[in-house]
C-alpha cells in the first residue's frame, strides 16, 4: 500500500510551484494538498485552489483578501491573507512542504515548517543565504529534513555520501552561462531586462532568470551548497556547462567523481 503524504506548496503560482502541482496532481489520492500560498497573483491562486482543493489558501498581499475570499466562497477552503497567513500555511500538518517563495520573505514560513519537523523541499536559496546556520541547526534539533530542489544541489544530494564527508575533495556546481555567455562585454552593457529573462535552457521566474544571466545566482548557490553539505566554500567550484545535462559533481579523495545527469526539467529534482 502506497503511503499518503499531505503536501503544502509555498509559492504555488511560480514556476517551481507549477511544476510541483503538476506532479502531485497526477496522483491526488496519494498526495492530497494541505495548503497553497501566493504573493499577489490572486486569480491564479483561486484557479489552483479550485483545481487541487487544499484545506487552506493564503495570499501574502492582504489587499487581495476580499477577492480570494469571494473567489473560493462555497468551496469549503479556508482562506487567509498577509505574512501571518503564509506562516500559518507552512505550519499546517503537511508532511512535505515545497518552499518556493522567492527572496528573503520566504524565510519565516520556511522556518515555521522546519520547526515542526517537516520534510522541506527547499527551492528558496535566499533563505539559506540569509540564515543557513540557523536553518540547518534548527532542522537538526527538530528532526526536519531539508531536501534541495535546485537542480545543482539536488544532483549533489543524490550522489553525496553523508557518512563520508571527510572523503569529499570538492563539490562542482555547473552553470549554463545564461543568455549572455557568448556576448562581448560591450554588448552586455546594453542588455535589456527582456533579453536577460530569455534563459537558453530553463523556464524560470523573472528574478532567478536575471540572477542567472548575471551569474549572481551561482554565487548564491555556492553559499547554499556550503550550508547544505557542510563543505568549506574554498572546496566548492563552478564550471560552465551550457547544455545543462550534467547538473553537478562530487569529487572524492580516492580519485572517483560522481555526477548526476538529466534533462533540464525542474520536475525531475522535485520528483
Amino acid at each position: 500500500m502506497e503511503m499518503i503524504r499531505r503536501v503544502s506548496v509555498l509559492g504555488a503560482t511560480g514556476s517551481v510551484g507549477a511544476s510541483t502541482l503538476d506532479l502531485v496532481g497526477r496522483d491526488p489520492e496519494r498526495y492530497p494538498v494541505e495548503a497553497l500560498t501566493a504573493g499577489s497573483n490572486v486569480q491564479r491562486l483561486i484557479e489552483l485552489a479550485k483545481l487541487h482543493r487544499p484545506r487552506f489558501a493564503a495570499i501574502a498581499d492582504d489587499r487581495h483578501f476580499a477577492v480570494l475570499k469571494e473567489g473560493l466562497a462555497g468551496t469549503g477552503i479556508e482562506v487567509g491573507a498577509g505574512e501571518s497567513a503564509v506562516i500559518e500555511a507552512a505550519d499546517r500538518p503537511a508532511g512535505w512542504v515545497m518552499a518556493a517563495i522567492v527572496g528573503s520573505v520566504g524565510l519565516p514560513p520556511t522556518f515555521a515548517a522546519i520547526r515542526r519537523g517537516a520534510l522541506v523541499a527547499l527551492a528558496n536559496k535566499e533563505a539559506l543565504v540569509c540564515a543557513g546556520a540557523l536553518m540547518t541547526g534548527e532542522a537538526k534539533r527538530r528532526g526536519a529534513k531539508l531536501l534541495p530542489v535546485d537542480s545543482e544541489h539536488n544532483a549533489i544530494f543524490q550522489v553525496f555520501e553523508d557518512g563520508r564527508r571527510e572523503s569529499v575533495e570538492k563539490l562542482v556546481l555547473t552553470a549554463s552561462g545564461g543568455p549572455f555567455r557568448t556576448w562581448p562585454v560591450e554588448r552586455m552593457a546594453q542588455a535589456t531586462p527582456a533579453e536577460a529573462v530569455k534563459h537558453p535552457t530553463w523556464s524560470m521566474g523573472a528574478k532567478i532568470s536575471v540572477d542567472s544571466a548575471t551569474l549572481m545566482n551561482k554565487g548564491l548557490e555556492v553559499i547554499e551548497a556550503h550550508h547544505l553539505f557542510q563543505i568549506p566554500e574554498e572546496r566548492i567550484e563552478v564550471v560552465v556547462h551550457p547544455q545543462s545535462v550534467l547538473h553537478s559533481l562530487v569529487a572524492y579523495r580516492d580519485g572517483s567523481v560522481l555526477g548526476q545527469l538529466g534533462t533540464p526539467d525542474m520536475r525531475v529534482p522535485i520528483s
